[in-house]
């Protein structure tokens, strides 16, 4: 039949009422054409209802009528019977089909109407004719409709997710070679281009979003595939070129790289080229996502030699080779396929991807053992070489294009090729599952069909190997934030895909031999002798193979680790013959270094393989040594040296066992170098770091206590030494938590005598105080502290400073010592006449109340000093009152007597006090009165009344007090209001 219909029932549920509906369905040449049904189901999948009649119809035949095409029962009717026929027909569906039925009588009565001049009838019941297409039902209108809602939420609501499950759609589509997966695929690359987004970002010359450029890179990977269909008609292809033109051409079409001018190679070109070859960057073409699959229509699967390859397991060179056959097969006689790496590894995606997996599989061992004669020529020319690379110790060989972070992820395919073939499960299921719910696939081995029966190859050892040899490969650090971050990318998720596989003995081989052939393939290998300083960094990768190989072979998982731990991009400047990338000269930012926009993460990236490392190496001394060095040597940050510390630190102290002391001094070393790199540059976390290294040199033992602070000068600023590192070796905790005994402490105390005389010397402002504190237990060198600060005090020292000394040393019990200072001080100190809310005036009045109390000789000698420095009135009079208070001399010094009288203010010292005091009130009332506001009258008057006050304490103040009084009236007689408001008060 070619026309189902059926009513499909839906059972109530606790909600919705039982609903029946009407279901059409048309199939030709076993494909179902058209849909539909009663339910409007809006979607790119077939509603349940029709699936469930298709499933009725393939599962119980036999149930389902089976009529003759409506023409045939026409046929067998007479005249009335036609008649009967189609009034019931339109008495059944009257609403609907009158309109037609009127419209085509008129027509069929008209002798010259369009459907009087075709003969016969169309039949919709009798299938289509055998020249028609016939092509599954699709939606376009619905798949165009999602593309578009799903792109409109930006990634958001797990938009990315249904995207990805559409290219999966389209994946499975070319699988089942089912023709719709191109043309799902171009209504969903319309709908992309359609993407406003794209006209915004390039205006506003932001990038595209991470999640969209992700999605770009599938669209362009998947219209490789399609048009590497090896069995596509010419003009499908010619017709996909022209679409594939048009969207590359348009000025919104994202480019390959992201936002900058393209890098690499044409699909089509040689594999390694040195890097003379490399043309300008502003000459290339502009590359776009769609570049790579219109440089693929131009390839073609006629090649003999190719279709010996994918046809046959047994494809091995003839006995005897015509001329130029050579080329074609390896010393073994198994085929070679000499094409560009990633363009040969898109036909085995493009074979896997179209249902040819066996074929996928045979290109692929072909191109490994292409791959493999490439890594045995590059080693012996590299042997040749060896000599004077190793004396020049840089090299310009590179490879321009590298295998991982490539477009087409040619590793990536190879390797998914040949573990698809190794899964056990009883679906060999080519879609990834969402992270979520995946458990690590199960893989056995498979013997490669291709090989010779000895060779004991299976395809899982070669997928190890190949994976080995891509992420291996030299090369050059492609250009750009989004293909930089696309290397990292495509790294971490092949090495994810490798740790999913259990590593047996045939695999450890495999990963051994392979190890061995990168650590002696020079300038070929990213892990070889000597490299071009431009190489992306093998850290990740040996992250990975040192933890792979530690168990199996622990001296080469360590000469591997250590020899990655380099990043020659940080060593050197660029030597002047290399012109690998000349843009890089002419670059934006003009710098030492090639624009890296990874290197943050990269660098992260060798510190973690140094983590690794350290761990693995806990209490072997040589190793921790050798790691220690490769450290000191490779790593430029202080702040990923100072976690590398602490990582060792933490393993080296496990909260439930002893210390190791290996490890422990590893970290201290670190710590210490850390001190070193930090002491002259600024650094937000300096001292989070200088309180860490005491920690962990009390962790080590008082011996590395007493080598720090012998050697502080070298690690620590002076205020660091005395108020952090002396003052905390000193504390009570640190005594507790080494259990020392009284030689051992006393050794460290006189440690940090010295340590504090020297800073105090070093920098007197800021550590006498420290200094001072630390000596406290030590009569000669508490002395020769306080010797060092009366020495700095006259020129290198604040009066804060001294003042502060001072206070400390009173609370010590040193008054005429406190004395000293504070009278130093105050030769520091200027306080202008409106300064009365200075910071020092408690320090002044301090300082007054001391001398005071130690008697009438210090008191005479402090106020010629305040009389010079303090010019504020409130201040003088405020100390002046408390001078008149009590007697001096209260403080009790032994040996001398005290007289116990109050001083009068008419006799020195207190007279000279006074006298600057009425000379303060009377300049800063005249400083007061050039520019005063009526609103400042009231608070002026009170200031006055003060000044009486201290006027009155002189014999003839109160006619000095009214001569001034009269002087202001003279003098500010334009103040009419001011002056009124002085009479009121003082007449």
């Amino acid at each position: 039949g070619f026309h189902l219909s059926g009513t499909v029932t839906e059972p109530a549920t606790a909600t919705e009422p039982e609903m029946t509906y009407k279901v059409a369905i048309s199939f030709d040449r076993c494909k179902i054409t058209s849909v539909t049904c009663g339910c409007g189901n809006k979607d790119i999948f077939y509603c349940a209802h029709v699936v469930a009649l298709s499933l009725y119809r393939i599962r119980k035949p036999d149930q389902v009528k089976l009529r003759l095409p409506i023409s045939e029962t026409l046929f067998q009717m007479n005249r009335d019977q036609l008649q009967k026929f189609v009034q019931y027909l339109i008495t059944a569906h009257h609403t609907e089909v009158l309109p037609t039925a009127q419209k085509l009588a008129d027509e069929i009565l008209s002798s010259n109407s369009e459907i009087n001049q075709v003969h016969g009838a169309p039949d919709p019941t009798a299938g289509a004719s055998i020249d028609d297409e016939n092509c599954w039902h699709l939606d376009e209108e619905q798949v165009r409709e999602q593309v578009k809602l799903f792109l409109s939420q930006g990634g958001y609501y797990g938009s990315g997710k249904q995207l990805n499950s559409m290219f999966a759609k389209v994946r499975e589509m070319l699988r089942m070679r089912d023709s719709n997966g191109a043309r799902m695929l171009t209504l969903i690359t319309e709908q992309f281009m359609a993407d406003p987004r794209l006209s915004l970002w390039r205006q506003q010359g932001t990038g595209i979003t991470e999640k969209c450029r992700q999605l770009w890179d599938e669209l362009g990977a998947l219209w490789v595939c399609v048009v590497l269909n090896p069995h596509c008609k010419l003009e499908e292809k010619s017709c996909w070129l022209r679409q594939l033109r048009k969207w590359g051409e348009m000025d919104v079409c994202p480019l390959e790289d992201g936002n900058y001018g393209n890098e690499l190679p044409n699909i089509t070109n040689a594999l390694t080229q040195s890097s003379s070859h490399s043309q300008d960057s502003l000459a290339r073409p502009r590359r776009t996502v769609f570049t790579r699959a219109i440089e693929g229509c131009d390839l073609h699967w006629q090649d003999s030699h190719l279709q010996r390859i994918i046809s046959s397991d047994f494809y091995v060179s003839p006995p005897y080779q015509r001329e130029g056959e050579s080329l074609l097969f390896n010393s073994q006689g198994q085929p070679l396929w000499l094409e560009h790496v990633p363009t040969a590894c898109a036909r085995v995606d493009a074979l896997r991807s179209h249902g040819y997996p066996r074929e996928a599989l045979r290109l692929t061992v072909a191109i490994i053992n292409t791959l493999r004669l490439q890594q045995q020529r590059q080693l012996e020319i590299y042997k040749h070489q060896k000599k004077e690379l190793l004396q020049r110790g840089a090299t310009t060989i590179t490879n321009l294009e590298g295998w991982v972070g490539h477009p087409l992820n040619p590793i990536g395919c190879l390797f998914l090729t040949l573990t698809e073939a190794c899964r056990l499960e009883e679906e060999n299921c080519l879609e990834i599952s969402d992270a979520g719910d995946s458990k690590p696939p199960v893989y056995q081995h498979v013997p490669v069909a291709t090989g010779s029966p000895d060779s004991g190859e299976s395809y899982l050892s070669l997928a190890l190997e190949v994976a080995l040899m891509g992420m291996g490969q030299q090369r050059v650090m492609p250009e750009g934030l989004y293909a930089q971050d696309k290397v990292c990318r495509n790294e971490e998720q092949i090495i994810a895909r490798l740790q999913d596989l259990e590593l047996d003995p045939v695999l450890v081989q495999t990963l051994r031999k392979q190890c061995i052939l990168l650590l002696e393939g020079g300038p070929f290998s990213g892990l070889g002798e000597v490299i071009h300083r431009e190489s992306v960094p093998m850290h990740t990768f040996a992250k990975y193979l040192f933890s792979a190989l530690l168990p199996h072979d622990a001296d080469l998982a360590y000469k591997l680790a250590l020899r990655a731990m380099r990043l020659p991009v940080l060593e050197t400047t660029a030597p002047s013959g290399d012109v690998t990338h000349p843009h890089h000269l002419v670059s934006v930012v003009p710098s030492r270094y090639p624009r890296w926009f990874t290197l943050g993460h990269l660098e992260s990236q060798q510190c973690e393989l140094a983590s690794t490392m350290l761990t693995a190496a806990k209490g072997d001394m040589l190793r921790l040594r050798t790691v220690l060095e490769a450290i000191q040597k490779n790593i430029h940050s202080s702040s990923l040296i100072f976690k590398l510390a602490q990582d060792a630190f933490k393993i080296a102290t496990p909260a439930d066992s002893n210390s190791d002391t290996t490890l422990l001094n590893v970290a201290l070393e670190l710590g210490l170098q850390v001190m070193r790199m930090t002491l002259s540059t600024l650094n937000w976390r300096r001292r989070e770091m200088v309180r860490w290294l005491v920690t962990c040199a009390t962790e080590v033992g008082v011996r590395a206590l007493v080598s720090i602070l012998q050697s502080w000068y070298s690690l620590f600023t002076p205020t660091e030494a005395t108020s952090i590192v002396a003052a905390t070796v000193m504390s009570h905790n640190t005594i507790l938590r080494l259990s020392l005994d009284y030689p051992q402490r006393e050794e460290l105390a006189s440690c940090a005598r010295t340590l504090a005389l020297q800073c105090a010397m070093k920098d007197p402002q800021n550590c006498a105080l420290s200094a001072l504190t630390l000596c406290e237990k030590d009569h000669i060198a508490f002395e020769t502290a306080y010797q060092i600060v009366i020495d700095a005090a006259s020129t290198g020292m604040t009066y804060t400073q001294l003042f502060t000394i001072a206070r400390y040393m009173e609370h010590r019990g040193y008054p005429l010592r406190a004395f000293k200072l504070a009278s130093l001080a105050m030769t520091h100190l200027n306080l202008a006449y409106n300064q009365d809310t200075h910071p020092a005036i408690n320090d002044v009045l301090w300082a007054c109340a001391l001398s005071h109390s130690l008697g009438k000789n210090e008191l005479a000698a402090i106020i010629p000093l305040v009389v010079k420095s303090v010019h504020c009135a409130t201040v003088l009079s405020d100390i002046l009152r408390r001078c008149t208070m009590t007697a001096p001399g209260l403080a009790g010094i032994p040996g001398r007597r005290n007289s116990g009288k109050l001083m009068s203010t008419d006799k020195a010292p207190l007279r000279q006090l006074l006298d600057a005091t009425i000379s303060a009130y009377i300049n800063t009332t005249h400083s007061r009165l050039t520019h005063i506001s009526p609103r400042h009258y009231g608070e002026f008057i009170e200031f006055l009344s003060k000044a009486r006050e201290t006027f009155l304490l002189a014999q003839d103040g109160h006619i000095q007090f009214a001569q001034f009084i009269d002087n202001l009236k003279q003098i500010y007689k334009g103040k009419k209001k001011l002056m009124l408001l002085v009479r009121e008060r003082f007449g």
